[in-house]
């Protein structure tokens, strides 16, 4: 089944940031066979979970088109989001693998892979608008899940909130003031699930199914009882 297209996307030979849009035509160049383009948002439009993540990985997102397809965090990311009810198929680290998100949509802080993975504060910013488009054009949201501080804050900025009243922290959960929107939202925090953190043990599988299971049950929960911790 396709896949809805997100509200408001990036264009594909998207010029906001020079540095990305040269690293992504140096890409084009050596991988034609490549996605090398900004990475769409996935999942359904009436998801009530959003996942965050940082941007897409050079071999993976980038290569593939889908968010965290075709890298470790993929694995990881995906068996968890299975395992909760958010996905059913078998992923493959393939975009055509036939995997599906339910109730749950992933989107990047920044749509287009950066050298060595670290956009700078001014690609984030510049990036920002379509991560505040997405969040707003999620009607049923109810939660969101960022993988990392920088995923973290944009979400934060995005939804006009100060850092300085939700710090990052592997575990927290953040009940969001509605604001001007129709609900509050939850901000839950994680380790982004790469690799080197896995590795080195700063975020282990069982930390990683701990918070996203705490997001099961919120959203499990009648709307009036749920209650940030």
């Amino acid at each position: 089944m396709r896949q809805a297209e997100s509200p408001r996307e990036p264009d594909r030979d998207c010029p906001l940031c020079p540095r990305l849009a040269d690293f992504r035509a140096a890409s084009r160049h050596r991988e034609p066979g490549w996605h090398n383009a900004p990475v769409p948002s996935f999942g359904p439009l009436d998801a009530r979970l959003l996942v965050v993540g940082l941007a897409p990985g050079l071999k993976g997102a980038n290569r593939t088109g889908r968010p965290f397809t075709g890298d470790y965090a993929g694995d990881l990311l995906y068996a968890t989001l299975a395992k909760y009810g958010f996905a059913e198929g078998v992923y493959l680290q393939r975009a055509d693998d036939g995997l599906r998100l339910i109730d749950c949509r992933i989107a990047n802080a920044v749509r287009c892979v950066p050298p060595e993975n670290k956009p700078t504060p001014a690609e984030i910013a510049l990036c920002r608008p379509f991560l505040a488009a997405e969040i707003a054009g999620l009607k049923q949201l109810r939660a969101i899940l960022a993988l990392g501080g920088i995923a973290h804050g944009s979400v934060l900025a995005a939804l006009g909130q100060r850092l300085s009243r939700h710090p990052f922290r592997h575990g927290a959960v953040y009940e969001i003031p509605a604001g001007e929107m129709e609900r509050g939202l939850l901000l839950a925090d994680s380790y982004h699930c790469s690799r080197y953190n896995t590795n080195t043990r700063r975020l282990t599988t069982e930390m990683f199914e701990a918070v996203v299971a705490t997001l099961r049950q919120r959203l499990d929960q009648p709307m009036d009882s749920v209650k940030a911790g």
